[in-house]
């Protein structure tokens, strides 16, 4: 199965799914795509031209739809199964969540930290401002 779009901002906004069959799909090489290899050159990356035959397409119309919508209309489409989170998964997505509010508490300090800074240059500054002056008169 590959999924088509199209660059027209003006046009519908439909995705086409395109499938195939087993057999042609299996001897097909996978697509190489720009966004999952590394790209070497600045110059553009022409399509892909190794997808195998469509036997079929369906088409979603995704204009003014919300994305769970779309979601469900593409997982029953194509038959598709949520795959959950195994539970190691589940234990890195809660240690980034923590390491995040830990970032955050720390952002918080320092910045206290160097407002307090701050302040204390300033009166610094100005007393030394005041003690200058009383020398000058």
């Amino acid at each position: 199965m590959s999924i088509t779009r199209t660059e027209d901002q003006e046009g519908p906004a439909v995705m086409t799914i395109h499938f195939t069959g087993s057999a042609s799909a299996d001897e097909t090489p996978p697509a190489i795509s720009s966004t999952t290899t590394a790209q070497t050159s600045t110059a553009p990356v022409a399509e892909s031209t190794s997808m195998a035959p469509t036997n079929w397409t369906a088409t979603i119309d995704m204009k003014h739809r919300h994305e769970s919508e779309i979601l469900s209309q593409l997982l029953s489409i194509t038959k598709a199964v949520p795959v959950e989170p195994t539970q190691e998964e589940l234990d890195q997505l809660r240690e980034l969540e923590e390491r995040r509010r830990l970032s955050e508490k720390d952002a918080q300090r320092s910045l206290a930290v160097n407002e307090k800074r701050r302040r204390t240059e300033a009166m610094l500054a100005q007393a030394r401002g005041e003690v200058a002056a009383t020398r000058d008169v």
